[in-house]
């Protein structure tokens, strides 16, 4: 059973879809992908760190992977068969997704959009998204949320 008095159009969204999740208090608003990750006592690579990219001619996609990894715009662009792709600004972040950066996650998006996630987040059974307040995360069974976005699977991380 869902712990309740975490109420976000993200909760709203598994507890329809009947997927279990865990709510991972943080202290205080994270001010990293590694200060989210103390705070929920995981490793930074099972966060699912989402980023909105757009192409020149308005083509948008969520970029999914994991946290201590860094999206490649390009390998995206690829993906979509666009011709460049660059991260948007904070404010295009809030306008398009409703979420403040930090907190955007794949789900209860205002728009659909295509999501592309990359393989490496298959490799843990639970993975942890933004619960779309910044004072806390949701663990989840990585195969359940994924079932329920319905993405593409790529390799979108930049080589180290």
């Amino acid at each position: 059973m869902n712990e309740s008095w975490l109420q976000t159009s993200v909760t709203a969204t598994l507890d329809i879809a009947d997927i279990p999740y865990q709510i991972l208090w943080h202290q205080r608003p994270a001010t990293s992908i590694e200060d989210a990750a103390a705070q929920r006592g995981v490793e930074p690579k099972v966060m699912v760190k989402t980023m909105l990219l757009e192409d020149m001619g308005g083509v948008r996609a969520l970029a999914c992977l994991p946290g201590d990894q860094q999206v490649d715009p390009r390998k995206v662009r690829e993906v979509l068969g666009c011709r460049r792709m660059t991260c948007v600004s904070a404010d295009k972040v809030r306008q398009i997704t409703g979420y403040t950066p930090g907190t955007v996650t794949p789900l209860a998006l205002p728009v659909p959009l295509p999501v592309i996630v990359d393989p490496q987040l298959q490799q843990h059974d639970t993975v942890t998204i933004s619960s779309g307040d910044p004072m806390a995360g949701l663990a989840l069974n990585s195969s359940a949320l994924f079932a329920l976005i319905s993405p593409q699977f790529a390799a979108i991380c930049r080589e180290t």
